[in-house]
């Protein structure tokens, strides 16, 4: 069924006027797409709505913040991998804050995440592209281990400031959004932390509701940010026994996905997608649901890949 995004989507509106640019993190919109069978209704967090361009900048202002609030960042230079979305974010709301930043990104990030962090004047570091963002991380470790005075290692994967930031801000906003109707989160996993944060916070409000964890189904994909928890490694702050149900989605379905919404008017990124195709799973299991997919960000930072030429 192709979705078409519905005028009826619940917003945020509020206008805060002329702030700071981390003011404008979080608060995007929730779209609301047809129904996906009948008393099934499906709804998408809008992520790149946020300052940067992807819902990494939730996390990684609350990182941040909260290192500055301990004394952790006095003084030193940001250090994290990323496959590119958090990259950015620490690109544009690191150096807003006023900080430097050193990233370790796998060689294999397409052009357009290698421009942007280029333009933002950031420190880059590439690592073995056959490594993916696992060879990241072990070089973001060893560049901590060798100049600890140097570096904020924030560390995405293991640190709590992340998942707390959806816990905050991505489970509250969509509870209101959807005026406590949600039945179903559906969200990829790479660190951890928007299933984490979100699903805990909605849980409070609603035991009942279930959390459906979205991975690759293999560990070669073209899914950016998400990862193939069998054969990577496991982020400190994600548990797996969290979910409810744990899908698993194939490169091509979600580009699929992402083609056809693109001429609907709706240009999302491949890992969106599979969200919205494990959405659609769900959808034949259950006989009346609300189901809200994060959608991380949009598709600008993926025109470059050759799956928009497939038919």
């Amino acid at each position: 069924m192709l979705l078409r995004p519905a005028a009826s989507a619940p917003v945020n509106t509020v206008d805060r006027g002329p702030t700071s640019l981390s003011a404008h993190v979080g608060h995007t919109p929730l779209l609301a797409f047809e129904p996906i069978a009948d008393n099934v209704r499906l709804f998408g967090k809008a992520e790149w709505f946020n300052p940067s361009g992807s819902v990494k900048d939730r996390s990684v202002y609350s990182i941040l913040k909260t290192a500055e609030a301990t004394g952790l960042l006095a003084g030193k230079t940001i250090l994290d991998s990323t496959s590119g979305n958090a990259g950015i974010a620490y690109a544009t709301l690191g150096s807003s804050l006023g900080h430097r930043v050193t990233l370790t990104v796998p060689k294999s990030v397409n052009d357009e995440r290698k421009r942007l962090l280029r333009a933002y004047g950031v420190d880059l570091i590439y690592t073995d592209p056959l490594e993916g963002s696992d060879g990241a991380i072990r070089k973001a470790r060893e560049l901590y281990a060798k100049n600890p005075e140097e570096y904020f290692y924030a560390d995405q994967y293991s640190n709590d400031a992340n998942w707390r930031a959806h816990y905050e801000t991505t489970g509250v906003e969509i509870w209101e959004q959807t005026h406590g109707t949600v039945t179903h989160l559906v969200a990829g996993v790479g660190t951890g932390g928007t299933i984490m944060g979100a699903g805990r916070r909605l849980k409070q409000f609603n035991p009942d509701i279930k959390v459906i964890a979205v991975q690759p189904d293999s560990p070669f994909h073209g899914l950016e940010g998400l990862k193939d928890l069998e054969t990577s490694m496991k982020p400190k702050i994600y548990d797996p026994n969290f979910p409810d149900k744990t899908l698993k989605v194939p490169t091509e379905t979600a580009q699929r996905i992402v083609r056809k919404l693109a001429r609907e008017g709706v240009l999302i990124g491949p890992s969106a997608g599979a969200a919205i195709a494990a959405s659609k799973m769900i959808a034949k299991e259950v006989d009346e649901a609300t189901i809200v997919a994060i959608l991380p960000d949009g598709g600008e930072r993926y025109l470059s890949e050759r799956f928009w030429e497939e038919e």
